[in-house]
């Protein structure tokens, strides 16, 4: 079989793995690595530098001076792993392969941003992991390979994180080996779902908890930014307290009362806070937490 030359544009945890099964298939020459703009990750550079890879620096990858240089490279496939530019016509279509990205996400379900997150909050029973080509669109181009993974009830942020930091970098790794083997063949989106669905990217001030909701949406937000998140967040009176752990109390009866309210403390040390339709505990918090007290969404 042919080997196969690729640009790498990549950053976190999902691309080091994916670079050292890339790195270690002698069918597999990358020829240079392209980091984010605002990386604090050395790790690729620490690759670039151990096994002489070049490594292209840039402020923006669409620039024609950028373009001018990765053509000389005469690569046969870009692949994005965890790149936060967006790709334009002029770029994409430099490789004779094209240009290839891994999606933590079902796709075309679940496009865009802080997908893991966005699963857990919608309570997803499952989250996949997608390699497509790039097109003109945002995460919109021709499936490759997709894989799906269980979510159950003892899962959260933390764990998808880690499941998909393994998993991201070998379904990429085994899609580039089908476009080797040229047994890639690309499936539309659109023959799945004619429109999808887009996510958008979680900013500061999302983390806060709205007690109006239901326990079980209370549980999944909860999850979904726990630690190495920024944890759901509320307020005691100006003090702030965040919750990286709730549960959810089997066969709690639905009820009316105060929302947020403390109701009591267990001798776990845990909090039962009343919510929309019952009540939840808090397992793990940061901050003072006062029986009978309201907790709420702002210092206010």
């Amino acid at each position: 079989m042919k080997k196969i030359k690729i640009g790498y544009f990549a950053d976190g945890p999902w691309s080091h793995k994916a670079f050292e099964l890339l790195n270690n298939d002698p069918l597999i020459e990358i020829a240079f690595i392209v980091p984010r703009r605002d990386t604090k990750d050395k790790t690729l550079l620490n690759f670039s530098s151990r096994y002489q890879i070049d490594y292209l620096e840039n402020s923006s990858i669409n620039s024609q001076e950028f373009i001018n240089k990765v053509k000389n490279y005469h690569c046969d496939l870009f692949v994005s792993m965890s790149f936060n530019q967006i790709f334009r016509k002029e770029i994409f279509n430099i490789p004779p392969l094209k240009t290839i990205n891994c999606h933590a996400g079902k796709l075309p379900f679940y496009r865009g941003r802080n997908i893991l997150n966005w699963a857990l909050i919608n309570d997803e029973n499952e989250f996949g992991i997608t390699v497509h080509y790039i097109d003109e669109g945002i995460d919109t181009g021709d499936i490759i390979l997709q894989r799906t993974y269980p979510i159950s009830d003892d899962d959260d942020y933390a764990s998808l994180l880690n499941m998909a930091h393994v998993e991201c970098a070998n379904i990429l790794y085994d899609a580039i080996c089908m476009i080797i083997k040229n047994e890639a063949k690309s499936i539309k989106q659109k023959s799945i779902h004619p429109v999808g669905m887009y996510c958008g990217r979680r900013i500061e001030g999302d983390e806060l908890i709205d007690w109006n909701q239901t326990s079980r949406e209370i549980f999944n937000f909860v999850r979904s930014i726990c630690k190495p998140g920024p944890q759901a967040t509320t307020f005691l009176d100006r003090n702030e307290i965040k919750i990286n752990k709730v549960a959810e109390i089997k066969d709690a009866p639905k009820y009316k009362g105060k929302v947020g309210q403390v109701l009591c403390k267990t001798k776990q040390g845990t909090y039962f806070v009343k919510t929309q339709d019952s009540y939840i505990e808090i397992i793990q918090s940061t901050g003072k937490i006062i029986v009978g007290n309201i907790l709420k969404s702002n210092n206010g």
